[in-house]
């Protein structure tokens, strides 16, 4: 990797179709359009399957992860993933509401972003808070990665020992940590 390349793992979702494309097809489109000169894709994990929530609320998810190598900045490789989301017909409207592309900047190169006092409010904001409130600034690593089994399986099938940059632990160390039934709904496509 060269000096001024930073490593970065990113999220992706979506249960609606984009156009004619069914989920699975956007998320593989968007994998291809997110590589450009300043961003190398390193690793793709499988696709899977996740029950939307609450249940009956909508089509199933399509999840999967990716490792990149980038020579953007935090910053500019947000701005690359809501530009690649507008290339596939993104809205933000409603706050986890169904969408047909997310993708999520995970971590960054370890980075805790802005600070560790940032992130330790974003991390414990109650349920109810995170439904509605949304950070004006980028918030690193996902202050919400620990609780997530549709993040966690696909980001353990590329990066299983990436340790979090807060809690100090990996992510296969994460998944095991969650409820059971919760992984048990992530099934590979």
């Amino acid at each position: 990797m060269a000096a001024n390349r930073k490593m970065a793992l990113i999220a992706l979702g979506g249960n609606l179709p984009a156009g004619a494309d069914a989920p699975q097809v956007t998320l593989a489109k968007a994998i291809g359009a997110l590589q450009t000169d300043e961003v190398a894709l390193r690793s793709v994990s499988r696709f899977f399957q996740t029950p939307c929530f609450p249940a009956g609320a909508g089509p199933d998810y399509v999840n999967a992860a990716v490792a990149v190598e980038t020579a953007l900045s935090a910053e500019d490789l947000l701005a690359r993933l809501h530009a690649v989301e507008a290339q596939f017909a993104r809205v933000r409207e409603q706050r986890w509401g169904m969408r047909t592309l997310d993708l999520d900047l995970v971590d960054y190169d370890g980075a805790v972003l802005p600070d560790a006092a940032a992130y330790a409010r974003w991390q414990g904001l109650p349920l109810e808070k995170q439904m509605q409130d949304a950070p004006g600034q980028l918030i690193l690593p996902h202050p919400r990665i620990q609780d997530r089994a549709f993040v966690l399986v696909p980001l353990a099938d590329i990066a299983p020992r990436w340790r979090h940059p807060v809690l100090q632990k990996t992510a296969a160390e994460m998944l095991a940590e969650l409820q059971p039934r919760d992984v048990a709904e992530v099934t590979p496509l």
